[in-house]
């Protein structure tokens, strides 16, 4: 679909949404973002971590589509401990590369509307992307507008966990008063609403430890399409699907 039917249908699913009230979308979209080096073979390319360019600069078409309809909060998935482990070096190098200069350089750009956080453990990230996402952090800190974006990069849900919990320890928390919201004051992502919708794209059913504390309670959406190649009617069908569902009743308040 492209072209002058595509922008009406997008029109279309963006304005039944809208009708439906903002109690029919969730507060906050979380992201796996899935697929970049197959969406780069399936496209031709020779070297398919160029697909990583193409998912990091895709982050700021899905911020786009959410601050258009209302979504405030978003969290996207850029690489797990495991990732940074497991890949080659120079596909990791490649990657951190994208952060520092498409993610991170962006959002800290005076024109962008979105405040940055990060979850994960920065120290297994290369100085240079760390300080990057530093620097982007303490530059959009000042901003207002509601519009909030998590990073989980060098992350792992069940390490988050653990952490948490030393955390509440170290803080002088007693193991035998320990309760779930001690936990979650202490996780990577304190402070933000826990995600209503988690997105997965690439076809893979599964959350590969993204959000496993937070996502306890929401509303999970596989869809085939790769990464950089996820439209906005894509999107858009995963909110509808989410409607849907929490006007049935079937959505965790």
């Amino acid at each position: 679909m492209r072209g002058l039917p595509y922008r009406w249908y997008a029109r279309r699913l963006s304005a039944r949404l809208r009708a439906a009230g903002p109690g029919a979308l969730p507060r906050h979209v979380a992201v796996a973002m899935d697929g970049n080096r197959r969406w780069a073979r399936q496209a031709g390319y020779a070297d398919p971590t160029i697909g990583h360019r193409f998912g990091a600069e895709h982050v700021d078409e899905l911020l786009t589509w959410c601050a258009a309809i209302g979504i405030g909060h978003v969290t996207v998935y850029v690489a797990s401990s495991d990732n940074l482990r497991k890949r080659s070096s120079d596909e990791v190098g490649h990657l951190m590369r994208m952060v520092e200069e498409v993610v991170a350089t962006r959002l800290a750009s005076p024109s962008h509307r979105w405040r940055l956080h990060v979850a994960g453990r920065l120290d297994e990230l290369p100085d240079s992307t760390r300080d990057a996402l530093k620097l982007a952090v303490s530059s959009t800190a000042g901003r207002s507008e509601g519009l909030e974006l998590t990073v989980a990069i060098g992350y792992d849900g069940r390490q988050e966990i653990v952490d948490a919990v030393r955390s509440y320890l170290d803080d002088g928390g007693s193991a035998d008063d320990l309760t779930p919201d001690d936990i979650a004051r202490h996780l990577y992502t304190r402070g933000q609403p826990a995600p209503d919708l988690v997105i997965r794209t690439s076809g893979e059913q599964r959350l590969s430890g993204f959000l496993i504390w937070q996502a306890a309670h929401a509303e999970l959406y596989f869809c085939d399409a790769y990464w950089p190649g996820f439209r906005q009617v894509d999107f858009l069908r995963a909110l509808r699907t989410y409607a849907r569902r929490k006007a049935a009743g079937m959505v965790d308040a």
